[in-house]
């Protein structure tokens, strides 16, 4: 909430009066206010970072948006990574900053799965909504369910693709033989679900055309999760959404020469 308000406050000061009435400006705030006290042991100094990084998210989104403008491609959940990544690098360096939700930094190492992990017949259904809820960075049944019901009253086909990036996630996830854990908790799949949302509904529109894109689409995304979990892991900080934000941003900017009929 705090991120929300911060964000959203700070947006008044831009003209773009239009993007800050649908949220554009608030959104990557709110995801900043998740993250933060996901990570950091919550403290004074932790809720004065919430109120910066939320300001600073709205600096980053006009800056990344101008960047990005002749590819017409949206700044999308950059802001709110980059805005945490550095906030979240910075806490190793100062002591006031007590960091002990980040993974623990270590050197890319092979994992080796168990074969029989898969064998909790809730494993799918679990799955499917943990990675829905994770885009708030926390695994829950009931939270997936709730955000599922908030997107279809929003836009029946956005659930749609939520649903089946979801699942895709999970089976690719799964078939690559990733961490049985991470995958139950939807690591492996809410920038996933995201993407699916992006390339299946907000930027085209759903047709067959665009779901055989989509999943694609979908697929890379779990490929560049795990290969920055690997780039980021002697980092010891977390790859948030930017798998997202690369899978999508990599298939936006040809979207309107792959199927120019299906652009909004």
């Amino acid at each position: 909430m705090l991120g929300t308000v911060v964000a959203t406050l700070t947006g008044l000061t831009v003209r773009d009066r239009k993007s800050w009435r649908v949220g554009l400006y608030g959104y990557n705030g709110c995801l900043v206010g998740v993250a933060l006290p996901t990570f950091l042991e919550m403290s004074p100094l932790v809720w004065g970072c919430i109120v910066l990084g939320s300001i600073i998210s709205v600096v980053s989104t006009l800056c990344i948006a101008d960047i990005l403008k002749t590819w017409k491609v949206a700044a999308l959940t950059a802001p709110f990574v980059f805005t945490t990544w550095i906030i979240l690098l910075s806490s190793y360096a100062f002591s006031s900053l007590h960091n002990g939700g980040l993974p623990h930094p270590s050197f890319p190492h092979q994992f080796i799965v168990e074969t029989n992990s898969t064998e909790n017949r809730h494993y799918v259904f679990d799955s499917l909504f943990n990675g829905i809820s994770q885009i708030f960075l926390f695994s829950s049944l009931i939270g997936g369910i709730l955000f599922l019901i908030g997107l279809a009253i929003e836009s029946l086909w956005a659930a749609i693709f939520a649903v089946c990036g979801s699942f895709l996630a999970i089976l690719t996830a799964t078939f690559l033989m990733a961490n049985y854990d991470s995958i139950h908790l939807g690591l492996y799949s809410f920038s996933a679900v995201l993407t699916a949302i992006a390339l299946g509904s907000t930027f085209n529109n759903p047709s067959w055309r665009v779901l055989a894109y989509t999943l694609i689409g979908v697929i890379f995304t779990v490929i560049v999760q795990g290969a920055l979990d690997t780039l980021l892991s002697p980092l010891g900080i977390p790859t948030l959404t930017m798998p997202f934000v690369l899978a999508s941003w990599l298939f936006l900017v040809p979207n309107k020469e792959i199927m120019p009929a299906h652009r909004q």
